[in-house]
């Protein structure tokens, strides 16, 4: 607990005790006169009390004071009607109507809640502030043989950082030296270290675990990862879901209205009756019920939530209002390359001729493709794993958009298309197979062909079926050609593929599939690369991949996956889904219990300790109802 919040606890402690030895002390006749309105609390109908009343002053004065000096300084700016005025009203009111046990109750049942409220906020403030750690404190920078150590913001592109072994990575960069396991949990939420070594790349606001690491920056800190993530997070509160801007709507006119009623309550029943005193109990426990401190705290404090649990596990939403949408998606339109798939092209089959082993027709390729740095050539040589010697390989002939042609230990190998062996007259077989097609021929005779392919992410099969499995129609865009879109479409079972389209034939497809949906239906798109951008700026809610997409595409995006992983997505709609749960439940039940107890008021039915749980008790239920946003 903050000191402030330790402060409110001992004077709620004070006041409870306090409130206790008052009310169990014998009643003493003192000299106060007090114009009481209600002869029954008096003791009998001399204006001149056996009361205690003005014991019950201290307690109420320990337990309340700040909330009567901010009733006067709002008054004072123009906010007028705020649940510190109707608290104020209400419990000098009481105090007057020689309600004094419930006016010191109220009070002090009102402050538990403000502290359940301030515990409350604080924990999902700890949340996200454990992903605001990430910010490195300063750099490591070599210049001129030194070590020099600086703020992040003074080192440029270019220059090289040393990190040591327990510190954070302070910008992005490329390892060119050491290797060592990273912690990426606050990047990506994921708790197993990841290895890097030389060339590879490094995320700012990852945690270097074992060996020393020297690194060229390849972003300025404004840039970085690490940067980009905190304006997220910083700005995400700005962006409220209509929840959110129901509440405050709500709010705004609900207690001028709430007033008027109560003023309405006390004064016409008692021009008719004369029972003034009767009346405006009943008018100020109408207000103690009113206030509407459940709805007013508990749902932003649900988004809150919401948004720092999804940061915790790697996922970041920019604003409350992308949550609501993720909870309401029915259709999902996928990128393929880089989304489902890996973007790293595998050799996936090898199609040997008769007569001819897979060793044979691997090597053959893989040396005809030694000297290229296509990325079909580079797939063959990490296929055949060994690097073979430079000297087998001479006469060394590149066809552009046919493939090589080279000499391999003095005889003439071809690797390419279909194209480049009709060049030169070698009939080729049939494949089967889907996906880039390197045929081999060595000496005019045909060896096979071997199969290059994007691979699927090992998690984007259970990704799709759990979003069917959710009622989610899931589509892909793809520029590739029709048959790989297709192969991958059915692999992992898609509802819907569109091949070979360029960046604005995915837009125009995307505005097709907008129209198609329901009119309360949301439509996502998740995508990764600088072609995507265009596209997740038009869906209702755009989801990029932040470790390897596009700096454009994170900028567009509403959503960011922050390890690549296509399951985020189900962990995302999940906590939205929670989210929208937990805060449809507050509001049932808050406006469920205090409209009940709004007539009972009315009527006379319901106390002054049942307005004490109609608001305190109702707004300390939601508000533990809301931190199950906090739960992992």
């Amino acid at each position: 607990m903050t000191r402030k919040q330790k402060k409110t606890l001992v004077r709620i402690i004070v006041a409870a005790v306090l409130l206790i030895v008052v009310t169990v002390l014998p009643e003493i006749p003192m000299p106060v006169y007090v114009p009481l309105l209600s002869e029954e609390a008096a003791g009998g109908p001399s204006g001149w009390a056996l009361a205690r009343w003005p014991l019950y002053l201290v307690p109420y004065l320990i337990i309340g004071w700040d909330i009567l000096w901010k009733a006067v300084r709002n008054i004072g700016h123009g906010q007028v009607f705020d649940e510190n005025f109707l608290m104020c009203v209400a419990t000098v009111g009481a105090l007057v109507l020689g309600e004094n046990a419930e006016a010191v109750g109220v009070m002090l049942f009102y402050q538990v809640g403000e502290l359940f409220q301030s515990y409350a906020v604080g924990k999902s403030r700890r949340s996200i502030a454990q992903l605001m750690d990430i910010r490195p404190d300063s750099a490591n920078v070599e210049r001129d043989g030194q070590i020099l150590e600086v703020d992040p913001d003074e080192v440029a592109v270019g220059e090289i950082v040393v990190i040591r072994p327990g510190e954070k990575i302070p910008l992005d960069g490329v390892v060119i030296e050491g290797s060592s396991a990273l912690d990426t949990a606050a990047l990506t939420g994921e708790s197993v270290p990841r290895d890097v070594e030389v060339g590879g790349e490094l995320l700012s606001g990852c945690v270097n675990l074992t060996g020393l690491l020297k690194a060229r920056v390849t972003k300025p800190f404004g840039q970085s990862t690490v940067a980009k993530i905190l304006d997220l997070v910083e700005n995400a509160s700005s962006k409220k879901a209509k929840a959110e801007n129901f509440i405050t709507r709500f709010a705004k006119y609900y207690t001028p209205a709430v007033v008027l009623a109560a003023l309405a309550l006390a004064i016409v029943p008692s021009l008719i009756d004369g029972r003034w005193g009767v009346w405006t109990h009943r008018a100020l426990t109408f207000l103690v019920i009113s206030c509407p401190c459940a709805l007013v705290i508990s749902i932003p404090l649900s988004f809150f939530g919401g948004i720092g649990g999804a940061s915790a596990q790697g996922i970041l939403v920019k604003g409350g209002n992308y949550l609501e949408l993720l909870a309401k998606t029915e259709a999902v339109v996928f990128d393929k390359t880089g989304t489902l798939t890996q973007g790293v092209f595998e050799l996936s089959a090898l199609c040997p001729a008769p007569g001819v082993s897979e060793q044979e027709l691997l090597e053959s390729a893989a040396l005809a493709e030694q000297h290229s740095g296509h990325p079909i050539a580079l797939s063959l040589r990490r296929a055949l794993g060994a690097e073979a010697g430079s000297g087998r390989v001479t006469d060394v002939q590149e066809v552009p958009g046919h493939g090589v042609s080279a000499l391999v230990d003095g005889r003439r190998v071809l690797a390419g298309n279909e194209k480049l062996m009709a060049r030169e007259g070698v009939e080729v077989l049939p494949c089967g197979q889907v996906g880039t097609v390197v045929h081999v021929a060595r000496e005019g005779r045909y060896l096979g062909c071997a199969v290059i392919a994007d691979q699927i992410k090992d998690t984007a099969p259970g990704a799709i079926q759990a979003l069917k499995a959710r009622g989610i129609r899931t589509v892909m865009l793809t520029g590739d050609s029709q048959a790989v879109g297709e192969a991958v479409a059915a692999r992992l079972g898609l509802d819907e593929v569109h091949a070979q389209l360029l960046p604005g034939d995915k837009v125009e497809r995307l505005e097709e599939l907008l129209a198609g949906k329901s009119d309360k239906g949301v439509l996502a798109y998740v995508g990764d690369g600088v072609n995507d951008a265009p596209v997740l700026s038009r869906a209702d809610v755009g989801i990029a991949m932040g470790a390897m997409g596009s700096d454009a595409a994170i900028e567009a995006a509403d959503v960011v996956l922050m390890d690549d992983d296509p399951a985020k997505l189900i962990q995302a709609m999940d906590t939205a889904r929670k989210c929208l749960r937990i805060v449809r439940e507050n509001i049932v039940f808050a406006l469920g219990v205090k409209g009940l107890c709004l007539v009972l008021g009315a009527f006379g039915m319901a106390s002054m300790w049942e307005a004490v749980f109609a608001d305190v008790g109702v707004a300390v239920i939601a508000i533990l109802n809301a931190t199950r946003m906090l739960r992992k």
